[in-house]
């Protein structure tokens, strides 16, 4: 792959490697607590398992991510990398997908299910969930411009040369 090619790889894998590093972070720090009718609640991302599916999805983007950073680009493994790449995007996908579903159901409750939102006892956790969102979908967005960026590089190695 010439340089011209590299580089915009290189910045995509950065902006994705940046991005899952600050929706860990973010993730990992967001908690609050709050008085309620005397009762103390306390908000942390550990107590759902779902930010923790998120936070372990982003660690796991972030170390594959780190990863591709030190092999040589000279590999004829494209193909399994554009595999990879594909599976870290849908494994980012679902984890965000997830997130956003508790999120709706922490910041509005479900009458149906008779469910309370929390948002307003605890704005300062979900302010942080919501920036980690943010940034988990900038690792997305990054994931998902690699994975056709790999794949416009690895078909255009099958076409014909003039």
């Amino acid at each position: 792959m010439s340089l011209s090619k590299r580089i915009p790889m290189l910045l995509l894998r950065l902006i994705a490697l940046g991005a899952s590093v600050c929706a860990i972070v973010i993730m990992v720090t967001s908690r609050d607590s709050a008085q309620v009718f005397g009762m103390s609640i306390s908000a942390k991302y550990s107590n759902i398992p779902t930010f923790k599916y998120f936070v372990l999805v982003n660690a796991i983007a972030s170390a594959y991510t780190l990863i591709l950073l030190f092999i040589p680009t000279k590999n004829s493994c494209g193909h399994m990398i554009l595999v990879l790449d594909l599976v870290i995007a849908l494994l980012l996908d679902s984890s965000i997908s997830a997130c956003v579903a508790i999120g709706l159901v922490g910041k509005k409750g479900n009458t149906h299910a008779g469910w309370l939102p929390i948002c307003g006892q605890v704005p300062k956790f979900c302010d942080h969930v919501t920036g980690a969102i943010a940034a988990g979908f900038i690792a997305a967005i990054a994931y998902f411009l690699v994975v056709l960026y790999s794949l416009h590089s690895v078909m255009n190695l099958f076409a014909p040369r003039d």
